[in-house]
C-alpha cells in the first residue's frame, strides 16, 4: 500500500509542476523510489558459500535458470563477490580443473587479478542509485543487501529497472528528446565493437567475453553483415550437455545446441528514435540491440546500460 502512495504522489508531483523542465523527469522517477519497490514479491534468489565445489555451483546456476549469484564468505561472515557462468570460463586453459576446486580456491588460484570489493546496495537507496552504481562500475547485477541483518534480498538489473520505468513512463509527460534518434543523441557504441564470426572457434569467444567485458558477442560474416549473437547466457548450453570441455567446437556449432527459443537477433538503425529503441528493447526483453545499416552489417551495439545513461543519468548531467 504504502508503494502505491509513494508512486501516486510522484506521478501527481510530475503532472502538476508543467513549469519544471521535463528533460529530466524520469531521473526525478528514479529518485523518489527506493530499490524495495522494485523488488517483487516473490523471487527466487540463489547464495553460494565459496566452499562449495566449482563444479556444483556450475549445475546449481544452470538447474535453477539464474545466470549469477552472490558469494558468501563463511570465515568473514560477509558477502564477497559474485558467481556466474562465465566466471568458470575465466581460465579456459585449466578448464578441467572445473571439476576439482572449490569456489574460493578457483578464486584464489585464477581470479586473483580481477578480484573487486562486492559492490551493492540497500533496500532503502533510491532506484537512481542503483542506475548510478551500474553504470559507474560496469556491472550487470546488482545486489540488494539488508545493512542490518546483511542478508541479500534481491539482485537488480537494468533490465529489471527499466521495466519498472516503462510501468509508468505513459502516467509522465515524455521529454522531447524521446523523439530524437540515436544519431542525434549519440546513444550506444560505435567503435571498436567486438563480434566473431561463424566459424571462431569457441574458446576464442570465451576469451573475447572476458578481455573484452562484453556479455554478447555478434556473429558477423565475412561481408559484415548480422547473422546471429552469441551471449554469456548461451554457455549454459554448454553445462546443460556436459560438453563444457569441448571448446574447440565453433561458435556455430554451439548455436545449434540452444535450448531456448531464438527469435533472431534483435536489430535497430541509427536514425529511429530512442522511444522506439525503448519500447523495442523492453517488449523483446534483450539485453541490447545490434545496430546495422542498410545492408544489415553491424555499425554499433546499443545496450540497456546505454539507454539507462540516456534515459536518467545524461538529463541529471551526470
Amino acid at each position: 500500500m504504502m508503494m502505491f502512495i509513494c508512486l501516486f504522489t510522484c506521478l501527481f508531483v510530475y503532472l502538476a509542476a508543467p513549469e519544471e523542465s521535463e528533460r529530466d523527469i524520469y531521473m526525478r522517477f528514479m529518485k523518489c523510489h527506493k530499490c524495495y519497490d522494485i523488488i517483487p514479491t516473490s523471487s527466487k534468489l540463489v547464495v553460494f558459500d565459496t566452499t562449495l565445489q566449482v563444479k556444483k555451483a556450475f549445475f546449481a546456476l544452470v538447474a535453477n535458470g539464474v545466470r549469477a549469484a552472490p558469494l558468501w564468505e563463511s570465515k568473514k561472515q560477509s558477502f564477497v563477490g559474485k558467481s556466474s557462468i562465465c566466471y568458470y570460463y575465466y581460465s579456459t586453459v585449466q578448464i578441467y580443473e572445473l571439476e576439482e576446486h572449490k569456489i574460493e580456491s578457483w578464486r584464489e588460484l585464477y581470479l586473483q587479478e580481477t578480484f573487486k570489493p562486492l559492490v551493492h546496495i540497500s533496500p532503502d537507496a533510491s532506484i537512481f542509485d542503483a542506475v548510478y552504481s551500474l553504470i559507474k562500475n560496469k556491472i550487470h547485477r546488482l545486489p540488494v543487501i539488508d545493512p542490518v541483518s546483511g542478508n541479500a534480498l534481491y539482485i537488480l538489473t537494468h533490465k529489471r529497472i527499466l521495466k519498472f520505468l516503462q510501468l509508468f513512463v505513459c502516467e509522465m509527460p515524455m521529454p522531447a528528446f524521446m523523439k530524437q534518434t540515436l544519431e542525434e543523441l549519440g546513444v550506444g557504441t560505435y567503435s571498436n565493437i567486438a563480434y566473431i564470426h561463424p566459424d571462431t572457434p569457441l574458446i576464442t569467444a570465451l576469451s573475447v567475453f572476458t578481455h573484452r567485458r562484453v556479455s554478447a558477442l555478434p556473429v558477423v560474416d565475412h561481408n559484415g553483415k548480422v547473422v546471429d549473437i552469441y551471449s554469456k547466457f548461451d554457455v549454459i548450453n554448454l553445462a546443460a550437455e556436459k560438453t563444457y570441455n569441448n571448446l574447440d567446437v565453433t561458435v556455430t556449432q554451439a548455436l545449434r545446441h540452444r535450448s531456448q527459443y531464438f527469435e533472431g537477433v534483435m536489430k535497430c538503425n541509427k536514425l529511429e528514435t530512442l522511444e522506439t529503441i525503448v519500447d523495442r528493447i523492453v517488449k523483446a526483453e534483450v539485453h541490447r540491440l545490434v545496430v546495422v545499416d542498410e545492408e544489415a552489417r553491424i555499425i554499433g551495439i546499443v545496450s540497456l546500460s546505454d539507454i539507462l545513461q540516456a534515459l536518467v543519468l545524461t538529463p541529471a548531467g551526470t
